[in-house]
């Protein structure tokens, strides 16, 4: 069979599967609806196969969609590499790079980040999207999973770029109220806050203490998917938190949240992930050794 797709063609319909809509494919190329069409159906002849099936509502991957969608990333990524490969000896890197992360940690320590990055990589198209929960990086087309927390995939590369720990803690005025816990186990009697975090299961806090891990399971009237409202919940004088250092160092200092149990603490280190196919991009390689250099250089390590 003669097949000759057009690698421009390959890119926009990876976008189209990842967003499942040519609407919104046709809003993040800046081009009409239209053009999104008539190129899929340029695709489609190409490959003699219908690759989406359409609906008023949705567009979904056929069954050969679904093979040719995993081979395009394939190619595409080898020919971006490739690339890569040729202008390492004489130019910076250069091109598109999809980084994701969490909400609170991606606005208020990557994106300082990441400008600085812009400003000595002028040539690298940085594209930063936020989300509270797991990305599966192959299938929605980043490169780059900037993750606090345990990583358990087994097929990406995952190296540590910050030191980072979550503790307990809580407002002066909600101790006064409810009384400080003395042991781990007071904790079934406290108004906690829980989150919906990326790494751990919800209302489970497993925490690293003189006793070795131990996991206790909390609740409260209040819980949310969001840290930053969950920080404000802690300082309005709701319940104990877990949280990162780094969103509530700040805090700390002050005294307008107050340490509970010191002893306990569970490690959250700050890891870049990215897909093994990656480990040769140069664009990943410059990004993750800027960022470890730049939250060094920021103090993430030492708020601990």
């Amino acid at each position: 069979m003669n097949i000759n797709p057009q690698l421009d063609d390959l890119r926009l319909f990876c976008v189209v599967a990842r967003h499942r809509s040519f609407a919104e494919t046709a809003r993040e190329l800046g081009v009409s609806k239209a053009v999104v069409s008539k190129r899929i159906a340029l695709l489609e002849a190409a490959v003699h196969e219908k690759l989406f099936h359409r609906t008023t509502r949705k567009v979904t991957l056929t069954g050969q969609g679904e093979i040719v969608h995993q081979w395009a990333l394939r190619i595409l990524e080898d020919v971006d590499l490739m690339g890569e490969a040729l202008s390492r000896e004489k130019a910076a890197p250069r091109g598109l790079l999809r980084i994701c992360s969490s909400t609170g940690f991606g606005r208020s320590r990557l994106a300082p980040a990441l400008s600085a990055l812009a400003g000595h990589h002028p040539q690298l198209e940085i594209q930063l999207e936020l989300y509270d929960r797991l990305v599966d990086l192959v299938e929605e087309g980043f490169q780059l999973d900037i993750r606090i927390g345990r990583v358990h995939e087994s097929n990406v590369i995952a190296r540590r770029i910050a030191r980072n720990r979550r503790v307990l803690c809580a407002a002066p005025a909600y101790l006064a109220r409810f009384g400080t816990p003395a042991a781990l186990d007071d904790l079934h009697a406290h108004r906690c806050i829980p989150i919906r975090e990326r790494d751990q299961d919800f209302g489970r806090w497993e925490l690293d203490g003189p006793e070795g891990r131990i996991a206790i399971k909390v609740s409260g009237p209040l819980s949310a998917n969001n840290g930053e409202i969950v920080r404000q919940w802690a300082i309005d004088g709701h319940g104990i938190i877990l949280r990162s250092t780094w969103d509530i160092c700040d805090e700390i200092d002050t005294g307008v949240l107050v340490p509970v149990l010191p002893g306990y603490f569970q490690q959250a280190d700050v890891w870049a992930v990215f897909p093994s196919r990656l480990s040769v991009s140069a664009k990943v390689k410059v990004c993750v050794e800027f960022l470890e250099a730049w939250f060094a250089q920021t103090g993430m390590n030492d708020a601990q």
